[in-house]
């Protein structure tokens, strides 16, 4: 790294390009253009900011919330055995709202403009990652998401060397749905109803092409993510249909679509949803309830002291406390002389190497070239008296 001198004129100058290439922004810390944003040196200091991504509030909230309470459980950790402090910076996507990925978009343009932002942890949502690359990957920010599992946005090249993810592909998933589906369960007859969302229709069509290479019969549908009337869709169902199988990625919407089965003489059939619905709104709909969800090691002392302080297991958020212990550990082996670049930040995310036995998810964390982890199990859940037990 190179010290760095700001001069006055250079500020004004960084102020204006800015506003030109964000729009309007927050806060006293502005970068000017996709060069400085890159290969800008930042002072570390005593406290080093990472932005989050997250839907705070908004339909997907009983999942961003978690993702928020973990990650903000590693910073606490870190900051009580660290001289040098990190902070997190929170924008909210609200994920799954009538605006789609515009608020998104918001906050990674927030981001992206504020100089003390190294690194970013999130968003939630593959149709997310997709909307905000413009946005962080021109401001030089490495983001690192704990629950984006869409298989193409790690594969088609537009985000390699800026995006990774602590969660594995749909394509491992759609394995582990399709196994379980057709050689435990053993169903020949299955309905896929995605939510019409990059992630959902992504996960949805590799189950349905596993599962009819199987021999399996698929129906197939899409619903809006804003619809909570689902008695039309349901009454397409074909009556020997064995099980409905729903990759979104709001509970309430898989709570409610449940319930509309049981009024509708339903109940027999078996639901399975994705890591998006791993939820208690959704294992709460009974024992014909399955669900695919993130690896994890539940033996792990900081699941346990998680636990104890928030009164409940919310496990959907752990990717995410994986995701900020990556960008921590990048800012820190960058910051070493003091300044420290979103471009090199980006260059330790790829060298990140969490070995398993110090890993809450139970595996090692390594990225390969496409920012995916080397390892990628997938787990299966089945809904005992309403809580999700791991059986595959």
């Amino acid at each position: 790294m190179k010290k760095v001198v700001i001069a006055a004129v250079l500020a004004a100058i960084v102020a204006v390009l800015a506003t030109a290439a964000w729009g309007s922004t927050t806060g006293a810390s502005k970068v000017a253009s996709v060069a400085n944003a890159d290969t800008a040196l930042v002072k570390c200091g005593k406290t080093r900011s990472i932005g989050l991504l997250a839907p705070i509030t908004g339909p997907a909230a009983s999942l961003g919330l978690p993702q928020v309470h973990w990650a903000n459980f590693y910073k606490n950790t870190y900051n009580r055995t660290h001289k040098k402090k990190i902070k997190l910076v929170p924008e909210d996507t609200m994920l799954g709202s009538a605006n789609g990925t515009a608020e998104a978009v918001k906050g990674a343009q927030a981001l992206g403009s504020n100089a003390a932002v190294l690194g970013v942890v999130g968003p939630a949502g593959s149709n997310e990652v997709k909307a905000t690359t413009g946005a962080l990957k021109g401001a030089g920010l490495g983001w690192v998401s704990g629950s984006a599992t869409n298989t193409q946005i790690t594969l088609d090249g537009t985000r390699t060397g800026f995006f990774f993810r602590t969660v594995p592909p749909d394509s491992s998933q759609s394995k582990s749905v399709t196994a379980y589906i057709t050689g435990t369960l053993k169903l020949k007859r299955v309905y896929i109803i995605d939510d019409q969302e990059a992630y959902s229709t992504g996960l949805a069509d590799e189950v349905q092409a596993q599962l009819q290479a199987k021999g399996v019969t698929v129906g197939r549908d899409g619903v809006s993510q804003q619809q909570s009337d689902f008695t039309s869709l349901i009454n397409k169902i074909p009556r020997n249909t064995q099980l409905v199988y729903l990759p979104w990625q709001l509970p309430p919407k898989g709570k409610a679509f449940g319930q509309q089965m049981k009024s509708l003489g339903r109940a027999g059939v078996k639901l399975m949803g994705s890591d998006g619905l791993f939820d208690p709104l959704f294992s709460s709909l009974g024992n014909n309830v399955y669900d695919s969800f993130f690896p994890l090691n539940p033996a792990d002392k900081r699941v346990a002291a998680f636990t104890k302080i928030h009164k409940s297991s919310e496990l959907f958020g752990a990717p995410s406390y994986v995701a900020t212990q990556v960008v921590t550990g990048a800012i820190d082996r960058a910051c070493k002389n003091g300044t420290a670049s979103r471009a090199e930040v980006r260059a330790q995310i790829k060298r990140t190497n969490i070995l398993a036995a110090t890993s809450l998810l139970g595996l090692q964390v390594k990225f390969d070239k496409h920012g995916d982890m080397v390892k990628k199990p997938f787990g299966i859940y089945h809904s005992v008296k309403g809580v999700f037990v791991r059986v595959a």
